[in-house]
């Protein structure tokens, strides 16, 4: 298991706030704050990776398509989640990559939704399970 991931972006209030609408609806909740880093941990005591956000300085700006991360998936315990996430996507502005539906090429059963945040970071909620 990955202990945690650590990501820069360019602007740290504006990550913390969209992360702080976005964290429960995931299971994370705010580990850590400071000045130049922000840390959520998986909610309520539940084992998984840490997110850490830095504060990062340098150009080019983020490109998923790049030789880097390519997106972070969030497993959710119900499908109807997954529409819960993609509603906070559509309400902040997100662009939408992939609205909540089956995908049919990944093992089943896979329910998810796949977004852009303000970054540009490819973010995804999926779910595992029949629940609706």
């Amino acid at each position: 298991m990955l202990g945690h991931l650590g990501l820069n972006v360019t602007d740290l209030g504006r990550r913390r706030a969209y992360f702080d609408e976005l964290a429960p609806l995931v299971d994370f909740e705010l580990f850590f704050a400071a000045d130049d880093h922000v840390a959520y941990r998986p909610a309520h005591g539940k084992p998984g990776t840490f997110l850490f956000f830095y504060v990062g300085g340098g150009e080019p700006a983020y490109d998923r398509f790049a030789v880097s991360l390519q997106h972070l998936a969030f497993m959710v315990p119900t499908r109807s989640r997954v529409r819960e996430v993609h509603a906070l996507a559509c309400r902040r502005g997100n662009e939408i990559l992939d609205p909540p539906r089956h995908f049919p090429q990944y093992p089943q059963p896979y329910f998810a939704t796949f977004w852009l945040d303000p970054h540009g970071f490819k973010l995804e909620a999926v779910c595992h399970h029949d629940a609706p």
